[in-house]
């Protein structure tokens, strides 16, 4: 077990006493949260996702809440701090109350798949390290039999995830447990060990592959046949879950008709860019065309790796102190292949707060795919890395003297951290990074297929029906099918990627529109403060301010800018 490292210093005052007790508090509930933002002694732990397991976690939430309620703020940072909290923690309740969180299950971020992913955390150095692996992969079964139980008990109650869902995270489970032609995830993490293996790893391997095989037979056999063709959640809690992933009560019929002149937008410039590639060319064509020219490939998994890391490594490198006040402890950034088994993606994890672990991006590529092109991707490298998701979430982490655990660690709220990384996606457009007409194709595009998941998410989840003059099967109301199908007849996107995309909208409610619908607030916010700050507006100055107010809701947000 890890020994304990002092933690970071923080704010003083009851506001922050409430919310860093509340850290703590959920650190032992559910101790895969703790390994994510570096909590020291509970790594050969897993959370108890039993009823009882998620009740109590949804005591802790209301008791905080009303806690801090009767505390009055003393200055700005406090007032700031209470007005985080309350907000995010208040989703974190309503969710709740709403009965949301029992059987939450999805391809792509469901506690399916947070049992798997802890153990890429973990530290690997040292024989002790290796035995709070073993003790955690012992704790598996437990820990997925009472998710069992929850998925269970919600179902008797009416309350079954969507069949696309279960069937889907039933593969996952199978591929993790080794049963669908490959060893298993938990073989292949303990291959790492060598000489470090100690008597329980071998246990440990064995326990947590029965406990996902298992997962995968529950799933087969008694959960799909309970569970509904429909995967739409309908309006009603879809706002719900919208407001926990953007932090805003968001017009929906508004979100989705701007949606659509933002696609059509990217999409005209798309065209003029494929023709400056390949006279003539259709956007599709041009795509084609950058995929055919070796300048923009490399073979081989690892040979991703090291084009990942260079691109970011040299990203870091020029924008510090041109663009970005970045301290040391940023400039370490690590570049890894997620382990096969799930969705297709990058995705960044945030350093602990000691910076014992760095930030670090992962990419999950199929197992069989060896070629890539570098073109669609170089964006991705901004987005996850510097200046998108390593820089916002490095700098909060970097801002203990002035910021809350809570507000460092634990506050997540998609449209805030999406949509400054796909805001800093455009940021590196204005810096000159993405001039080479290839790159700047696969930067359009990533834009237009965030703008498409504003329009599919909310569009599949309420049934709208597609406008006219979109040419886009006009009258008709959206689907699954019609989703796939425009992804793959109106972006540019890895149609591999798109099959996972679909799947991940209707599992994920409201989280899709949050990278588009939270950039589209940062350039509102950034044009606001130009607007009142005249020639004494600086851009570095108005990224580095916001950035340091650490992560919140887009309508506190809204509110802390305009002070700016």
């Amino acid at each position: 077990m890890a020994t304990p490292a002092n933690p970071a210093p923080g704010p003083s005052g009851e506001i922050h006493r409430v919310s860093d007790a509340y850290v703590a508090a959920v650190a032992a509930a559910n101790p895969i949260e703790a390994t994510y933002f570096g909590e020291p002694g509970h790594d050969h732990l897993l959370p108890d996702l039993s009823p009882d397991g998620v009740a109590e976690r949804g005591r802790l939430a209301t008791a905080a809440l009303a806690e801090i309620a009767g505390i009055e703020p003393v200055d700005t940072a406090s007032a700031n701090a209470k007005a985080v909290f309350v907000e995010r923690v208040g989703r974190t309740h309503d969710l709740h109350e709403a009965g949301l969180v029992d059987y939450d299950l999805n391809v792509i971020s469901s506690p399916a798949q947070d049992v798997r992913e802890v153990f890429d955390l973990m530290p690997t150095e040292t024989a002790e390290h290796w035995a709070t692996i073993a003790a955690r992969l012992s704790a598996v079964p437990e820990c997925l039999e009472g998710y069992e139980a929850s998925l269970r008990a919600a179902a008797a109650r009416g309350d079954v995830p969507a069949l696309r869902q279960v069937v889907k995270v039933a593969e996952q489970c199978r591929t993790w447990a080794g049963l669908s032609g490959a060893r298993s995830f938990f073989a292949g993490l303990a291959d790492g060990a060598g000489e470090l293996a100690g008597p329980d790893l071998a246990a440990g391997v064995a326990a947590a592959e029965r406990a996902y095989a298992d997962l995968a037979e529950f799933l087969t056999a008694e959960l799909a046949p309970a569970a509904p063709a429909e995967d739409a959640v309908g309006e009603d809690r879809y706002r719900l879950f919208s407001q926990l992933y953007t932090g805003a009560r968001l017009d929906l019929a508004e979100a989705y008709e701007w949606g659509w002149a933002e696609f059509s937008r990217i999409e005209a410039e798309m065209k003029q860019v494929a023709a400056r590639i390949k006279p003539g060319a259709t956007i599709a064509g041009a795509a084609a065309h950058l995929d055919a020219d070796p300048r923009y490939r490399v073979t081989g998994q690892d040979a991703l790796r090291r084009w990942m890391q260079e691109l970011s490594d040299r990203a870091l490198a020029d924008l510090r102190g041109v663009h970005f006040d970045i301290p040391d402890r940023l400039m370490a950034l690590e570049c890894r292949i997620a382990p096969p088994g799930g969705t297709v993606g990058a995705y960044y994890q945030g350093p602990t707060d000691d910076w014992t672990r760095p930030g670090r991006m992962w990419w999950s590529v199929p197992a069989d795919r060896a070629d890539f092109s570098t073109w669609r991707e170089v964006t991705t490298v901004y987005h996850e890395g510097v200046p998108g998701h390593h820089l916002q979430i490095g700098t909060a982490v970097n801002q203990a003297a002035h910021l809350n655990r809570f507000q460092r660690l634990l506050c997540w709220v998609p449209a805030y951290g999406e949509g400054w990384a796909l805001y800093a996606e455009r940021l590196m457009r204005e810096f000159g990074y993405l001039d080479d007409d290839g790159d700047l194709l696969g930067m359009l595009d990533a834009h237009l297929f965030r703008a498409a998941r504003v329009i599919i998410d909310i569009g599949m989840h309420l049934k709208l029906e597609i406008p006219r003059g979109t040419g886009f099967h006009e009258g008709e109301r959206w689907t699954p099918d019609l989703g796939l199908e425009f992804l793959l007849t109106r972006t540019i996107t890895d149609p591999a990627h798109v099959r996972d995309e679909v799947d991940r909208y209707l599992g994920w409610p409201g989280q899709a529109p949050t990278y588009k619908l939270g950039e589209r607030l940062w350039l509102r916010a950034r044009d606001e403060v130009k607007g009142r700050q005249g020639e004494a507006f600086d851009l570095r100055r108005f990224h580095q301010d916001a950035l340091e107010m650490g992560a919140m809701g887009l309508d506190t947000l809204t509110e802390r800018l305009a002070a700016m």
